[in-house]
């Protein structure tokens, strides 16, 4: 179990390699919604998403001798940005399966922060394999996108700032996708908030969260036909017990209403989202009578899109 000190712990280890980023509010969306809505805007965290946090907070926790060696992941997204940007700031080599489909854009952004590609057949097994034969050859230590303690921490440390600044929140919705976000969201909500609940966001697409909060056990998804391309992944063991214990529900959000929210944001705020990340948002609006009147935070988990491929 994560204690407040932990994420105490945490929030001061990073702070010298991330952004404390900012909470936007916009009257326009506050009627729209009929709520008082915060978002946390984790689209201007380092490299563009709140995996810095985990990412860092990750290697930090490594000893002299593991640094050395190297850290090794398996991302096809943000984290491997992430681990790759984290790694570069703290002298560490770092390895990144990726499937071999994933866009040049992204294997550009991962090369650009200095980590390794190492690319793989486009499926789990593939990844997982490569991971551990760089793992065997190198002695490099897997670092877990999201199904890890450390890193679950570090995502945490998002809504520990959102609720210093707004500590009556009444809820925090997060989009979910491994899980490492919504855990370490709920963590800090259940110590550093004053009844605060916390609600979780799935396209219909992929909803493998809201089925296993159903059964009680981690379901898989049959299809992954989503825009929200960062919420694709599935959940592990470590966030799905804390998901189990700390998340009040989940609410899905169909395709249309994703890039509903997804547009107004952009419109309205004048700031650059990623499609995961409307996905909160979206929640939000569709199920208003959940959330109305209530003060609301969002976290905005990411704006890396790809701009030739814009939905609107």
């Amino acid at each position: 179990m994560i204690q407040k000190e932990d994420l105490i712990a945490t929030h001061q280890r990073i702070t010298p390699f991330i952004h404390e980023t900012p909470i936007f509010t916009s009257h326009l969306l506050n009627g729209i919604a009929e709520a008082e809505l915060f978002f946390k805007c984790e689209n201007f965290q380092r490299m563009g998403a709140y995996k810095m946090r985990g990412a860092t907070n990750a290697i930090l926790q490594l000893t002299k001798e593991q640094r050395e060696k190297g850290v090794v992941t398996h991302s096809s997204g943000n984290f491997a940005q992430a681990l790759s940007l984290a790694a570069k700031s703290l002298g560490v080599k770092a390895y990144i399966v990726m499937p071999s489909s994933a866009p040049q854009v992204k294997k550009d952004a991962v090369t650009g922060y200095g980590g390794t590609i190492i690319e793989c057949e486009p499926t789990l097994r593939a990844r997982n394999t490569m991971a551990q034969e760089i793992q065997s050859e190198t002695g490099a230590t897997f670092i877990h996108p999201s199904n890890d303690r450390n890193v679950i921490a570090g995502q945490g440390t998002a809504c520990m700032e959102l609720l210093r600044e707004q500590p009556d929140l009444d809820v925090v919705v997060v989009p979910v996708g491994g899980g490492g976000l919504i855990a370490g969201t709920a963590l800090a909500a259940h110590h550093f908030g004053n009844d605060c609940k916390v609600v979780g966001a799935e396209p219909f697409e992929v909803d493998d969260a809201y089925r296993s909060l159903k059964s009680g056990k981690i379901e898989s998804n049959d299809t992954t036909n989503t825009i929200a391309d960062g919420l694709k992944t599935q959940l592990g063991d470590k966030s799905f017990l804390l998901i189990q214990k700390y998340v009040e529900g989940i609410v899905r959000v169909g395709e249309d209403e994703i890039i509903a929210a997804m547009k107004l944001v952009w419109e309205r705020m004048k700031i650059v989202i990623e499609p995961s990340s409307a996905v909160a948002f979206a929640a939000v609006l569709r199920k208003k009578n959940r959330f109305i009147d209530k003060k609301v935070g969002i976290i905005i988990s990411g704006g890396n899109v790809d701009l030739k491929n814009l939905p609107f």
